[in-house]
């Protein structure tokens, strides 16, 4: 079954890093991918950009309306998300609570739905 972790945290905290700093949590997350990965539970995974480059749409009635910008302001916004194939809800949990982005943000962990709308 997959599993999406999306992975929320504070943007300003990130930015605040040093470089050195910033490299050590890439490489924390590379470790992690690399543990996953070899186990065989990482589908994928991505990095988002910073939410200032984010476009909002929303559709009210027969207006698109686009904005530049997140929906809404968040102390903690998505940086980014892993995909998990994994046999449980607590094996994609396990998972998540390795991220490093679980010590110091937010990791919130769903199953995705197939075409035929039952777990994948």
């Amino acid at each position: 079954m997959k599993y999406l972790a999306l992975i929320y945290a504070d943007q300003a905290a990130w930015e605040s890093f040093s470089p050195e700093e910033q490299a050590a949590a890439y490489e924390q997350y590379g470790t992690f991918a690399d543990e996953a990965r070899q186990a065989g539970v990482m589908v994928g995974g991505e990095e988002l950009d910073s939410t200032s480059t984010a476009t909002t749409v929303r559709v009210r009635g027969d207006e698109t309306l686009v904005t530049d910008g997140p929906f809404v302001e968040l102390k903690e916004a998505l940086g980014g998300y892993f995909v998990f194939e994994c046999d449980s809800l607590d094996e994609a949990c396990a998972w998540a609570a390795k991220c490093p982005g679980a010590e110091h943000g937010t990791i919130e962990v769903r199953p995705v739905y197939d075409d035929e709308g039952g777990p994948s």
